[in-house]
């Protein structure tokens, strides 16, 4: 007689560590470890004497000074007023040109040949242009910042929107959307990778744009100070304004990467 036996219940799969939760802990611990192996071969480079290069408390103590006079604040204020001004332009006109572009391809076989052909000419090479037109206050330092921003943007803005899958485009058609729905609910997000992309590698032009824009008869900024700086041979108060215009750029390049995952969360990401 067969022995019939009871099933047995089955054990629960326990759930799998989830190990994207480690990832900005594992990340946060490999920057600082960087930070800290970069200071120590700087330290040993100065403390070696090799180029004649300032050591990190030489640096710090150069630092202190120019904040304790208020010189160090007045510099950042300039040099975040123009580069935010410039980026904030420059980002705000090339989104919709980029659209614009994008969208309608008569749109795009008239401004693209100008797109084009000022991409390939360095915004630095256009600054004795600046000076002649717009003379040497503020304008033409923006103007500079302006154009390097504005470009990088464009172009990721308009690439954007042709790579945007067409059957998303063809499905919301088929469901009756109109083109203004499309451009909102399809082009518009698909497009989001891509525009923020490109407002990170615009931010980046436009800090590298600025020490140059700030030759343009500047009386302040970290540009401005770094160049002043090179006729004493200051070498401390040149390490200033580097790490003070890499300290500044990075973070700013954190809020946009903050803006990217949450206007981005469908993205899959590594």
């Amino acid at each position: 007689m067969a022995v019939i036996t009871p099933p047995q219940k089955e054990t629960p799969a326990r759930p799998r560590a989830n190990g994207t939760a480690r990832r900005p802990r594992r990340s946060h611990v490999l920057n600082l470890a960087s930070l800290a192996i970069g200071l120590a071969v700087w330290a040993l480079v100065s403390l070696f004497g090799i180029a004649d290069l300032p050591g990190p408390l030489a640096v710090a103590s150069r630092a202190v000074e120019m904040a304790a006079d208020g010189t160090l604040a007045g510099d950042l204020a300039a040099s975040l007023r123009r580069v935010f001004i410039g980026f904030a332009l420059g980002t705000a006109l090339a989104v919709p040109i980029g659209f614009l572009m994008g969208w309608y391809p008569t749109a795009r076989g008239l401004l693209e040949p100008y797109v084009q052909f000022f991409r390939m000419v360095p915004p630095l090479a256009l600054i004795p242009l600046a000076i002649v037109l717009l003379g040497i206050g503020e304008v033409p330092k923006i103007f500079v910042i302006f154009l390097a921003a504005f470009l990088f943007s464009v172009v990721s803005t308009l690439q954007g929107v042709v790579n945007v899958d067409r059957t998303l485009i063809n499905a919301a058609r088929v469901l009756g959307a109109p083109d203004r729905t499309i451009f909102v609910k399809v082009i518009i997000p698909a497009s989001a990778p891509f525009i923020l992309v490109g407002m990170r590698t615009g931010l980046g032009a436009s800090w590298a744009t600025l020490v140059a824009a700030e030759l343009i008869a500047a009386q302040a900024g970290l540009g401005y100070r770094m160049q002043q700086a090179q006729l004493y041979y200051d070498l401390p108060t040149i390490f200033v304004g580097l790490i003070a215009i890499g300290v500044l750029g990075m973070a700013m390049d954190r809020l946009l990467l903050l803006a990217e995952k949450r206007l981005t969360g469908w993205q899959e990401r590594r």
